[in-house]
């Protein structure tokens, strides 16, 4: 149970900040083109944190946290000229290069990265409000990501160092870029789901114009040196500014040949029309999610409760991947919402940096509005908050909500929260669930909560068919990442794991001869004078 003013006294004293070490402000004004750091001399775009400041007043202000280049079209068509040059339609050094030595440019990166953790996770806390924990997580989490990734290159390539030889025909078949990566990454994961795809674009040979998230933009200006100094000029430039103005522009270009976006589906969806040439367009995206539990009267309860708060509300919801609808059996739907509720009233809200906090604030108000807008919204049609004060507002923090029955009219039905809201409904029968599942637009995970093999058996065959990864008896999860990250419907295109990744982000293309004596001396003359960064059999160990 939690008040409006006890949200309140959360927040840090205005003057007494400086006792919870916020970040020095940082007023950006550089723009990685073409190798170069230039220096932006007009106007910027302010940054708040998450984290509101209490005044003696009482009243809350979001802290300010610094600034970037406001920018605009010119910048952005500077930033994609710089990497069509670094391309320069395949032959560029960056696209040329052996794969051994992209590894070692990767390896030096990743280097550099380390050395400015502490900056990049103070960042992440006080940008987007996630807890200290989570966000050295999504740091750790990342580098580990990169050096699999290298891993992951080094057995590819390995793989495809001999020459095939089928039908008197020697062919040599190696994966190869695609050409200029324009690369979008979200506020809730800035780090780790920008880098599932601007990593394997680039380690596989694209240049890449890489727009920052709104939230998060700040936290990307400790890796500018580090992009610079690892990568040749051009094979990474940044662009700021409004996303609506520059990246209709640059789709526009024509000149982008892989889309990557991890955000709204109706956005992918306009964004790829504005391509000239849509079938020259590869899309790798990840989009919205209405993943759902389905709780059967079986299930062990303490488990699913357990997983389905986690599940729900890990990171105050703002995951892909959260649980955003609890279908439970009506047997059972009493017992489930009343425990449901107390494990939720048991979580801890608060600052990101205090201990065992699990509930932190918002990015912006913004969202807090829209929470409560979904919130009321279930009301008035029929829905009660079920836990005593969820919904509670005061700031950028947003007390989770339990909302009990949901129902087809209501905004939560459909709608995906992304936020700490619980939308709860109930099912008779097993056709009723599966029939929200099969009807949704969305289509990435679902889960199943129950201790009946049968019946997981039989619920798995259809579902595996609507979504793509069904969990028994466990929340909904990207990782491991060197499982599939894929999803149906409006879900996603493309596929990302550690492995995955590097095939959406290229393309086989192979060498072949005939079987002839010429054809053999000319290739052994390739292989042993390494005349040729594609032709060649080393081993990259």
């Amino acid at each position: 149970m939690v008040t409006t003013d006890q949200l309140r006294a959360l927040f840090p004293e205005a003057a007494n900040l400086e006792a919870h070490s916020p970040p020095a402000p940082i007023d950006q004004r550089d723009i990685l083109v073409d190798g170069a750091l230039k220096r932006w001399t007009g106007e910027t775009i302010p940054v708040r944190s998450a984290i509101c400041a209490r005044k003696p007043d009482g009243t809350l202000e979001q802290i300010p946290l610094g600034s970037y280049p406001t920018a605009g079209i010119p910048e952005a068509m500077e930033a994609l000229a710089a990497a069509v040059e670094a391309y320069d339609d395949g032959r560029g050094e960056w696209p040329t290069m052996a794969v051994s030595e992209r590894i070692a440019c990767m390896q030096e990166f990743t280097q550099l990265m380390m050395e400015s953790r502490a900056a990049i996770v103070e960042l992440i806390m006080w940008e987007i409000g996630k807890s200290r924990v989570d966000s050295e997580k999504e740091f750790d989490r990342t580098i580990d990501y990169i050096k699999a990734t290298i891993e992951a290159l080094k057995e590819l390539d390995n793989a495809n160092s001999r020459f095939l030889v089928v039908e008197g025909t020697i062919g040599q078949i190696r994966r190869t870029p695609l050409g200029v990566v324009l690369c979008m990454g979200p506020y809730n994961y800035p780090v780790n789901e920008t880098f599932a795809t601007l990593i394997p674009a680039m380690i596989m040979g694209n240049s890449v114009v890489f727009k920052p998230p709104t939230y998060g933009v700040l936290l990307f200006n400790p890796l500018l040196q580090a992009f610079k100094k690892a990568f040749p000029p051009g094979v990474i430039n940044t662009v700021y500014g409004k996303g609506e103005e520059i990246v209709p522009a640059l789709l526009e270009s024509g000149k982008i040949n892989v889309l990557t976006l991890i955000g709204s589906s109706k956005v992918a969806d306009h964004l790829k029309k504005m391509h000239p040439k849509v079938n020259r367009l590869r899309a790798i995206l990840g989009l919205d999610a209405k993943n759902a539990a389905i709780v059967l009267p079986d299930a062990d309860m303490n488990l699913a409760v357990k997983e389905c708060v986690t599940g729900a509300l890990s990171f105050n919801g703002q995951r892909c991947t959260a649980l955003k609808m609890l279908i439970v059996h009506r047997d059972i739907v009493d017992t489930f919402t009343e425990r449901l509720v107390a494990e939720v009233e048991k979580l801890k809200i608060g600052m990101p940096w205090e201990k065992g906090v699990v509930i932190t604030p918002l990015p912006d108000i913004s969202k807090v509005r829209h929470m409560t807008r979904l919130v009321e919204d279930a009301k008035s049609k029929g829905a009660r908050v079920l836990n005593k004060d969820g919904g509670t507002v005061c700031g950028t923090l947003f007390a989770p909500a339990v909302v009990y029955p949901v129902k087809e009219n209501m905004l939560l039905y459909r709608e995906e929260q992304f936020g700490p809201i619980v939308p709860v409904i109930s099912f008779d029968d097993l056709e009723t669930a599966l029939e929200y599942v099969i009807t949704s637009e969305h289509g990435q995970q679902v889960s199943i909560f129950s201790e009946n093999p049968e019946t997981i058996g039989h619920l798995v065959d259809p579902l595996v068919n609507q979504v793509c990864r069904v969990n028994v008896n466990c929340q909904c999860q990207r990782g491991p990442d060197v499982f599939p990250f894929t999803g149906r419907k409006d879900s996603a295109e493309g596929t990302l794991s550690v492995t995955d990744a590097l095939r959406s982000f290229s393309i086989r293309s192979m060498v072949a001869a005939k079987q002839t004596d010429d054809s053999k001396r000319i290739l052994n003359k390739i292989v042993r004078d390494h005349d040729s960064n594609f032709i060649n059999t080393d081993f990259i160990f």
